[in-house]
C-alpha cells in the first residue's frame, strides 16, 4: 500500500513526524493509502526551502514566471485524464465533476499567465516641480494554503497559482482525505520549470495547520473550510500579524418565481444541489417556491428526479452522484434528516438506509427531499453538507427575499425567474457574495473574484480575479525628485507638492 509524504524543495519526503493518517476509498470504505502528517519539524523544512528560493524567484521577470504557468497549463491538459481519475478515487465524484474540479481550477492557471499585466504598479509624471511618484505590487514573501477535501484540484490552483505568479513561494496544506491530486499538481509544476523551493506540500492536520498560523515567516495565509474553523484561522493567523482570508460555510438559497420555468428550474435545482453528493460550498440546499401553487407544481417536479438519481461509485459512467467522503460525513447527514423528521419537515424523499449492493460499506447517502420547511429548523439554519434539498414555501417575493437576508450565511444565492425588474432588484438588495439570476451555481470565472459575505468569509480580498493578485503583494509607493528639482533651505511645512 502506498504512503503519500510531503514535498519539499522539489523532493518527496516521508517526514519527521511519524504520524500517519488513512486515506479511504469512499465507494467501499478501504483503505486506499497512508498519508503522512507534518509535524512543526516538517513545515521549518519546507520554510527554510520556501525562504532560500523565493528572492531569486521574486526578482525573475514577469514575463519568465508567466511561461512556466503555460506550460504548466498545458501539462494539467495533457495529463486531464490521469488527474481526474485519481480525484475521483479518493474523493468519490464522479470522473466529469472531477473534469471540472481540475477546468475550474486551470482557468485560474490560466488567468495568472497574463501576471505581466496584473502586477503592473501605476505613474504619474508631474506629480508636483520635478516630482515624479509610482507605485509597485511586490510579494508578500512566502503564502500558504489550508485546503479543503472537496476540491482537492481547484482550491489548491486558486490559492498557489496566483500566489506563485506573483512572485512568493507557497505552503500548501491540503485535505489529509483526498491528498494524491495536489502532491502531483506540485510534481507538474517542477516540470514546468518552477524552482525547487518555491511550492512546497506538507500533509497533516490540525498540528501542522496551528504551526502555519503562527510561523513568522509567512506572510499571509489563504483558507476554505467549514466557518468554525474559518474564524479560527481568521483570529489566529491575524493575531500572529499576517494578511488572512478564510472561506467559510454556506446556505444556498434559490427562489423560484411564479413566472419561473419550472421544469427547468428543477433541473436546476438537482444539479446544484445533488451533484458531487451536495459537498459544495455553491450548492443550492434551500429552494424558496413563491406561492403554494408554485411550490406544489416544484414539488411535484423535483420529488420523480430526485427518486431517479443513480447513486454509484465513479467507475459506473451511469452515476450522476457518488458517496459522501468518510463515514462520519455520512452518519452526520443521516443524522441531521432524522432531525428534519422530527421537527416536522415533510420528507418527499426519504434517502436513509441506501445501500448499494457489492458496496454495502461505502459512504452512499441516497438524495433526501424535504418539502415544508420553517426558519426554525435545524436542517433550515445549519449546512449539511450532503445530498438534502429543502423546499420553504413563502406567500410573496418579499417573504421569500427575507429568507436568506437573514440568514447568518451569506455566499451564493439564485433566482429564477423571466421578471427583468424582479431580477435587478434582486441582485441589488441581496445581501450575498456570489448572485445568480436563472443560474444556480454563480461561481464566477477566474478573471472575476469569488467570495462571500457573513459567516462566509472572513477577510476583505476574495479568491481569483484581481482579487487574488491584491491579496498576495503588497503596495509600495515612491516619491522621487532629482536635485534640479529641490529648493534651498530646510523646508519645515507638511509639502503639498506645489
Amino acid at each position: 500500500m502506498k504512503t503519500i509524504g510531503h514535498f519539499i524543495n522539489g523532493t518527496h519526503v516521508p517526514g519527521q513526524s511519524g504520524r500517519t493518517g488513512e486515506v479511504f476509498n469512499p465507494a467501499t470504505g478501504e483503505v486506499s493509502a497512508h498519508v503522512a502528517l507534518a509535524g512543526p519539524a516538517d513545515l521549518d523544512a519546507a520554510i527554510a526551502a520556501a525562504a532560500a528560493a523565493q528572492p531569486g524567484w521574486a526578482a525573475t521577470n514577469p514575463q519568465r514566471r508567466a511561461r512556466v504557468f503555460f506550460r504548466f497549463v498545458a501539462l494539467i491538459n495533457q495529463h486531464m485524464d490521469e488527474l481526474a481519475e485519481l480525484l475521483s478515487s479518493e474523493h468519490g465524484k464522479t470522473v466529469e465533476d472531477s473534469r471540472g474540479d481540475i477546468i475550474r481550477g486551470l482557468e485560474v492557471a490560466e488567468f495568472v499567465c497574463g501576471i505581466p499585466h496584473l502586477q503592473k504598479g501605476e505613474f504619474t509624471e508631474g506629480a508636483g516641480p520635478g516630482i515624479d511618484m509610482y507605485s509597485m505590487r511586490q510579494p508578500l514573501g512566502i503564502g500558504a494554503g489550508i485546503t479543503p477535501f472537496n476540491f482537492p484540484a481547484m482550491i489548491p490552483l486558486w490559492m498557489f497559482a496566483p500566489a506563485i505568479a506573483a512572485g512568493n513561494a507557497f505552503i500548501l496544506k491540503p485535505s489529509e482525505r483526498d491528498p494524491s491530486v495536489p502532491m502531483r499538481l506540485a510534481e507538474l509544476m517542477l516540470e514546468a520549470g518552477l524552482p525547487a523551493g518555491i511550492l512546497n506540500l506538507v500533509n497533516g492536520d490540525k498540528a501542522v495547520v496551528d504551526a502555519i498560523l503562527a510561523h513568522e515567516e509567512i506572510g499571509g495565509v489563504s483558507f476554505v473550510g467549514s466557518t468554525p474553523i474559518a474564524r479560527h484561522v481568521y483570529a489566529t493567523a491575524a493575531a500572529h500579524g499576517k494578511r488572512v482570508q478564510a472561506f467559510g460555510g454556506a446556505k444556498n438559497h434559490m427562489i423560484v418565481m411564479p413566472d419561473a420555468d419550472i421544469e427547468k428550474a428543477a433541473d436546476a435545482l438537482i444539479g446544484s444541489g445533488y451533484g458531487s453528493a451536495g459537498e459544495r460550498c455553491m450548492a443550492i440546499s434551500v429552494a424558496v417556491p413563491v406561492g403554494e401553487e408554485t411550490a406544489d407544481r416544484l414539488v411535484a417536479a423535483l420529488a420523480p428526479k430526485v427518486e431517479r438519481l443513480k447513486v454509484g461509485p465513479y467507475t459506473d459512467a451511469a452515476t450522476d452522484m457518488g458517496p459522501v467522503i468518510t463515514l462520519a460525513a455520512k452518519q452526520r447527514i443521516n443524522t441531521l434528516v432524522e432531525r428534519g423528521v422530527a421537527a416536522g419537515a415533510e420528507v418527499v424523499v426519504d434517502g436513509r438506509g441506501f445501500s448499494l449492493q457489492g458496496y454495502e460499506n461505502g459512504y452512499f447517502v441516497g438524495g433526501t427531499l424535504f418539502d415544508r420547511v420553517t426558519p426554525d429548523m435545524e436542517i433550515y439554519r445549519e449546512e449539511i453538507f450532503g445530498p438534502v434539498l429543502s423546499v420553504v414555501r413563502t406567500a410573496s417575493y418579499e417573504e421569500a427575499i427575507a429568507l436568506p437576508l437573514k440568514h447568518a450565511y451569506g455566499n451564493g444565492v439564485a433566482i429564477f425567474t423571466r421578471d427583468g425588474d424582479t431580477a435587478r432588484d434582486f441582485a441589488a438588495r441581496i445581501n450575498i457574495g456570489m448572485v445568480g439570476i436563472n443560474v444556480p451555481i454563480p461561481t464566477p470565472l477566474a478573471y472575476h473574484s469569488f467570495g462571500g459575505w457573513k459567516a462566509s468569509a472572513f477577510g476583505d480580498l476574495n479568491q481569483h480575479g484581481t482579487d487574488s493578485i491584491k491579496f498576495w503583494t503588497r503596495t509600495k509607493t515612491v516619491t522621487a525628485r532629482w536635485p534640479s528639482g529641490i529648493k534651498e533651505g530646510a523646508q519645515f511645512s507638511m509639502p503639498t507638492m506645489e
